[in-house]
C-alpha cells in the first residue's frame, strides 16, 4: 500500500473517532411515536370490604401533562436512611427521594480533590423535583406536602389530598445500590374518582462535581429488544454537531414494554425497573437548569461550570378514573449507584433485564470494550495497579500481532526495493491507466507482493483502540487511579495550566512517539517527498484530538508506539545481522 493511501487510512481513522462523538449530533435518536395509553387493569386491588370487584378502570388517550411542579412553601422536613453502601435521603417537598448518597465513592478524586469539598458522590443531586414525585394536576398533585414517617425497613411518603385521593409511597432499601419503590393510589370516597394522565418522575442526570460540563450525562431506556441513549448533543442540537442550533427541550419516546429508563452521568447510574405485570408505555426526558456553583466553589477550583444543568426523566401513565374504594398500585426496583460492570451484570441476571447496557457497551466496538475491561480487572487483582494493568494489556496486544507487523514490515521493505522496476512500468504505462493498473497487479503477483499488507496491522488494531476509548467513558474503577504524574487516568493528566492552556504531559509524549515511529517507517514506492514530509507530521492531527481526552487513553496509545518503534529497532537490527553473517557453506554432493 503506498504512502497516500495510508495518509488516507489515517485521516479515515481520525474521521471515525469523531464520528463516534458526533454520531449523536448529527444523526440525533429519534423519539419513538408515542403509543396511545392504554391502561392496564392488572394493578387494581379491589376494595376488601367491597361485596363485589368495582368496574375496571376506564383508560382515557390525552396528551402527557406537563412538568410544572412548584415547591411547597411548608418546612422541608428530611428522613435519611442509611445501608453499607449508600444513604438515602428524603424530602416531605413531594414524598420523594431527593438525593442518594455514594458513601465509598468521593465527589472529587485525585488533583480536583485538593480544593474541592469532601463531600462524597450523590445522585439525583440538585435536581428541581426529587425523585419519585408524583405529577400532574390538582387531583394528583395539590400542595406537594407528604408526612414521613420512618418504618422498619425504609421510609413511608403519605398525602391525602382534597379530592379524595390517598396517595401512599414505601421506600425500602436493599443491597447492591437497589431501592424498592412502592405507590398506592386508593380512592377513599363513595363516588368514583376521575385521575388525570400521571407523569412519575423516575430521577434527573447530574454532574458528578461542578467541573463536570455534563457531556456524559443522558437518559437511556431498554425495552428489550434495544437500547435508546439521549443526552446532552441531542438537546442541544448543533448545527453539524458545532454550529449553534435550535435546543431541544423535549423528548418523549413510546414503548409496549419499557423494561427499565436510567439517568446516568460518567461513572454514575439511577435506573428504574417497573413491576414486569406493570409496562410502562412513555417515557420522557427535559432538560433543565441546576443551581449555579457557590461563590466558594468558583473561588475553590479551576472550570467550574457556570450554568450547569440536567436531564430529568419520567414515566408517563394514562388517565384512569378509579370506583369508590379501589387501589391502584405500581411497583419498582431502582438501581442507584456506580456504573460498575461486575455489579450491573450480576443484577442483569437477577432480573433478566439487561441492566448491565447502561454501561453503553454495545455495538461492535463495545464487545472489545467489555473484554478490555474484564482483562484490566483481572490483572488488576492480582497485584498490578490499573496504569500498570493498562501496559500490560497493551504488551500483550503487541505481542499476539507481532508476527502480522513483522509480516507488514518485510512487505513494505520488498515493495521500497521493487521501486526502480514499478517506476519503469508507471513511465512506460503513464497514458494508459488502466492498462497500467493491471501490470503493477501482475509484478505484484509475480514477486508475491501484498500491497495490503502494510496497513493491515493497523486495520486490526482500530477496534481495540475505540474498544479503550468507550470503555474508558464509563469505566470507574479508573476513577481516581493514579499512574506516575497522572492523578486521574479517566481523565486529562493536567499537571499545570499557562496562560489557561492545560499542560498535558502523556499526550504530548504520545506525539512525540508517533512522529518517531513515523520516521522510522519504511518509506512507501511511488510516493514523491514532499508528500514523505506531509506524512511524517500526520501525528499532530492525533494529538490535537486526542490532547484532552483520558490519560488512560493516551497512556495506551503511547506504549502502543513505543512498543511498535522497539519492534522496527529490532527489526532492523536482526536483518542487518543477518546480512552480515557469512554465507553458509555449499553442502557436499554424495
Amino acid at each position: 500500500m503506498d504512502r497516500k493511501a495510508i495518509s488516507i487510512l489515517a485521516v479515515s481513522a481520525g474521521l471515525l473517532f469523531l464520528l463516534m462523538q458526533l454520531t449523536n449530533k448529527l444523526f440525533p435518536p429519534q423519539p419513538i411515536p408515542a403509543t396511545n395509553l392504554v391502561a392496564s387493569a392488572t394493578n387494581i386491588v379491589a376494595p376488601t370490604n367491597a361485596a363485589t370487584a368495582p368496574g375496571p378502570v376506564t383508560p382515557t388517550v390525552s396528551a402527557p401533562p406537563a412538568a410544572a411542579w412548584v415547591r411547597p412553601e411548608a418546612q422541608e422536613e428530611l428522613v435519611t436512611v442509611e445501608t453499607a453502601d449508600a444513604r438515602y435521603v428524603f424530602t416531605s417537598h413531594g414524598g420523594g427521594l431527593k438525593r442518594v448518597e455514594l458513601k465509598h465513592y468521593p465527589e472529587a478524586v485525585g488533583r480536583r480533590a485538593r480544593n474541592l469539598t469532601n463531600e462524597v458522590a450523590s445522585l439525583n443531586s440538585e435536581a428541581p423535583v426529587p425523585a419519585f414525585v408524583l405529577l400532574g394536576d390538582e387531583a394528583v398533585q395539590a400542595d406537594g406536602r407528604y408526612q414521613l414517617t420512618a418504618t422498619a425497613k425504609g421510609v413511608r411518603a403519605e398525602q391525602v389530598l382534597p379530592s379524595g385521593l390517598r396517595v401512599v409511597k414505601e421506600f425500602v432499601p436493599g443491597a447492591d445500590y437497589l431501592l424498592t419503590v412502592s405507590l398506592r393510589l386508593e380512592n377513599t370516597t363513595n363516588e368514583p374518582l376521575r385521575l388525570p394522565p400521571q407523569e412519575w418522575i423516575t430521577g434527573t442526570a447530574t454532574p458528578i462535581s461542578p467541573q463536570d460540563k455534563g457531556t456524559l450525562i443522558g437518559m437511556m431506556w431498554f425495552d428489550g429488544k434495544g437500547a435508546q441513549t439521549v443526552g446532552e448533543a441531542w438537546f442541544a442540537n448543533r448545527t453539524l454537531g458545532c454550529l449553534p442550533g435550535t435546543p431541544r427541550t423535549l423528548y418523549q419516546a413510546g414503548s409496549n414494554n419499557l423494561v427499565w429508563a436510567a439517568v446516568h452521568n460518567q461513572f454514575f447510574a439511577l435506573a428504574s425497573i417497573p413491576a414486569t405485570n406493570q409496562p410502562v408505555q412513555q417515557v420522557t426526558a427535559r432538560r433543565v437548569d441546576l443551581p449555579p456553583p457557590s461563590e466558594a466553589e468558583q473561588a475553590a477550583a479551576r472550570n467550574v461550570v457556570a450554568k450547569p444543568f440536567g436531564l430529568q426523566t419520567s414515566f408517563l401513565y394514562p388517565e384512569v378514573t378509579l370506583a369508590a374504594g379501589q387501589t391502584l398500585e405500581r411497583h419498582y426496583d431502582v438501581f442507584a449507584g456506580p456504573k460498575e460492570y461486575r455489579t450491573l451484570d450480576r443484577l442483569a441476571g437477577r432480573f433478566g433485564n439487561q441492566l448491565d447496557r447502561v454501561m453503553n457497551f454495545g455495538g461492535f466496538f463495545g464487545f472489545f470494550a467489555k473484554a478490555l475491561l474484564l482483562s484490566m480487572n483481572g490483572l488488576h487483582s492480582l497485584g498490578l495497579g490499573y496504569g500498570l494493568a493498562i501496559i500490560a494489556i497493551t504488551l500483550i496486544i503487541k505481542l499476539l500481532f507481532w508476527p502480522l507487523t513483522q509480516v507488514s514490515t518485510r512487505s513494505m521493505k520488498r515493495m521500497a526495493a521493487l521501486q526502480p522496476q514499478m517506476k519503469a512500468i508507471q513511465e512506460k504505462y503513464k497514458g494508459e491507466p488502466a492498462k497500467m493498473q493491471k501490470k503493477i497487479h501482475e509484478f505484484w503477483k509475480e514477486h508475491k507482493v501484498n500491497p495490503a499488507a502494510g496497513c493491515l496491522p493497523m486495520l486490526i488494531q482500530l477496534p481495540i483502540f475505540f474498544g479503550f476509548y468507550t470503555m474508558l467513558q464509563s469505566a470507574i474503577e479508573l476513577r481516581g487511579a493514579g499512574f506516575l504524574w497522572a492523578f486521574d487516568l479517566s481523565q486529562p493528566d493536567t499537571v499545570a495550566y499557562l496562560f489557561g492552556f492545560p499542560i498535558n504531559p502523556l499526550p504530548l509524549i504520545m506525539g512525540c512517539s508517533q512522529l518517531w515511529q513515523t520516521r522510522l517507517t519504511p518509506p512507501s514506492p511511488g510516493v514523491d517527498p514532499v508528500q514523505q514530509k506531509m506524512m511524517q507530521y500526520m501525528p499532530l492531527i492525533f494529538l490535537f484530538i486526542l490532547y484532552n481526552f483520558s490519560s488512560g487513553l493516551t497512556l495506551y496509545w503511547t506504549v502502543q508506539n513505543l512498543l511498535s518503534i522497539a519492534q522496527m529497532k529490532l527489526t532492523k537490527n536482526t536483518e542487518a545481522a543477518a546480512a552480515k553473517a557469512p554465507p553458509l557453506p555449499p553442502k557436499r554432493k554424495n
